[in-house]
């Protein structure tokens, strides 16, 4: 899925409640994380077309990053909350990105691979955001990816997924130049808050942790159409 070269606001702005965060990427500035994720994925853990990469992020700006990195290389990419779920025990993936809180725990299925990514610091992983800022910027010299091509491991394609995406569109009533807002504890499938704000050409708030006190004075601020 390309990225809108002409946006007039940030394309994505996430917000953590929690911690106070608050990161801002332009399509050029999200163009370029996703550069290093796929320069990451493609220099250190030899992921190409038809690999297989497994995705248990929350919805955050580093995992939109991972995501769009790992489909520029033509990647199959799970992004269930199991990641394994629907796959055999034989299926094996290439990389792995999971977050800190789902490490070691008992209630989340997460596959095995030779290259293993957190977001945060967990024994036994890399730490993502370094891990991705030790590449380069630049978008590595790749085929251009088909719509017949499966974009994830349960061989929904390319094509399809954008499908997906502009029907949701129109059921979200979301056009060019809306501006999202997505609640990340209640839509973390990256259909809602990255996939369908891309096709339609739209930007998105990600909002984890979400202070409610806080959501209509942000809606305000950031100019926010779209609540979900």
């Amino acid at each position: 899925m390309a990225l809108p070269t002409t946006v007039d606001q940030p394309l994505l702005t996430f917000y953590d409640d929690a911690t106070g965060e608050r990161t801002e990427l332009s399509a050029q500035a999200l163009g370029e994380w996703s550069a290093r994720a796929a320069g990451l994925l493609l220099h250190e853990c030899g992921v190409g077309a038809g690999s297989r990469v497994a995705s248990l992020l929350p919805p955050h700006w580093l995992t939109a990053a991972a995501l769009l990195g790992a489909w520029s290389l033509g990647a199959e990419v799970s992004f269930q909350l199991s990641a394994t779920a629907g796959l055999s025990p034989a299926d094996r993936f290439d990389a792995v990105f999971v977050e800190q809180r789902r490490v070691g725990s008992w209630l989340e299925n997460i596959p095995d691979a030779p290259h293993r990514f957190v977001l945060g610091e967990a024994d036994g992983y890399r730490s993502l955001e370094p891990a991705l800022r030790a590449h380069s910027a630049a978008l590595p010299n790749l085929g251009r990816v088909r719509p017949t091509d499966a974009a994830s491991t349960d061989g929904t394609t390319y094509g399809e997924w954008g499908r997906v995406a502009e029907g949701l569109a129109q059921e979200m009533d979301l056009h060019r130049g809306d501006r999202l807002l997505v609640d990340a504890a209640e839509h973390e499938h990256p259909m809602k808050w990255l996939l369908t704000p891309l096709q339609a050409g739209a930007s998105v708030v990600v909002c984890a942790n979400l202070d409610r006190a806080l959501l209509d004075a942000r809606a305000a601020a950031e100019g926010v159409t779209r609540v979900i």
